[in-house]
């Protein structure tokens, strides 16, 4: 062996010592533990989380808020619905702010990322829920001057299944549970049926009587805007599905 052969033999076994003694510290330091990146990870996926069900409550709050509203007849009351839809546009923008952060940051791969996308996509839907609840909110205040048109028919109790709705598929998200999804989204056929009743009845009332005909626009108006809610909370079962399974599924039948 040449004296040059060895010189480099030499340097190549004090680089691979090297490598083997920071890969040791490297070990040391973590304890064997999870990795500091992977805690941070971590967590802010749980703020992540805990953000969009706020959000969520924000939403489940003004749906049932705007339905009440149109009930007892308390314009001031959808007044406050309507402008209170501002603080779910802010919690939007903070749940993509984090979401971006967290992407930027920690650089998440694979499963991780694809819950943030589908989080970020979940937040888009939530906030036009809010929009169409202040929408409700909106004719229930036109509407709140006028005597009740048949106790406003169905408009009731599709709010509080909207609302129940929102609830459900939440959790189903959380939890990244396919199952619950799916039976959340199932609910929006009922939904649905709410909705082709009111509109039948309504109709059969401004047939019978043109006095009733403006606060039957406005009921109509209502009852589309709740369905629209349905419709948004199968939008994100099916986030929860591809999430659960990477397929994407049409649940909207």
């Amino acid at each position: 062996m040449t004296e040059q052969n060895r010189l480099s033999t030499e340097q190549l076994e004090r680089q691979v010592n090297e490598i083997l003694a920071e890969t040791t510290r490297t070990v040391t330091t973590t304890g064997g533990g999870p990795h500091p990146a992977r805690e941070v990870l971590d967590r802010e996926l749980r703020e992540i989380k805990d953000h969009i069900l706020r959000m969520g409550s924000m939403v489940e709050e003004a749906i049932r808020g705007a339905l009440q509203a149109l009930v007892d007849h308390d314009a001031e009351a959808a007044l406050a619905i309507i402008e209170g839809d501002g603080r779910i546009n802010e919690a939007q923008r903070a749940v993509s702010s984090l979401i971006t952060a967290t992407i930027a940051t920690q650089q998440p791969v694979a499963r991780d990322l694809r819950f943030l996308l589908t989080i970020d996509h979940v937040s888009y839907e939530l906030e036009r829920m809010g929009d169409h609840a202040g929408s409700v909110a909106k004719q229930a205040r036109k509407l709140a001057p006028e005597p009740p048109l048949k106790r406003y028919v169905d408009l009731p109790e599709m709010g509080e299944l909207g609302a129940a709705l929102v609830h459900g598929v939440l959790r189903a998200l959380v939890d990244v549970d396919q199952d619950e999804a799916r039976r959340v989204a199932s609910g929006d056929d009922a939904m649905d049926a709410l909705y082709h009743r009111t509109f039948d009845e309504v109709l059969e009332l401004m047939r019978a009587d043109p006095a009733n005909v403006d606060r039957g626009a406005r009921i109509l108006f209502a009852a589309h805007y709740l369905e629209r809610i349905g419709d948004r909370v199968t939008n994100i079962a099916e986030d929860v599905v591809f999430l659960a399974t990477g397929d994407i599924e049409d649940l909207n039948t």
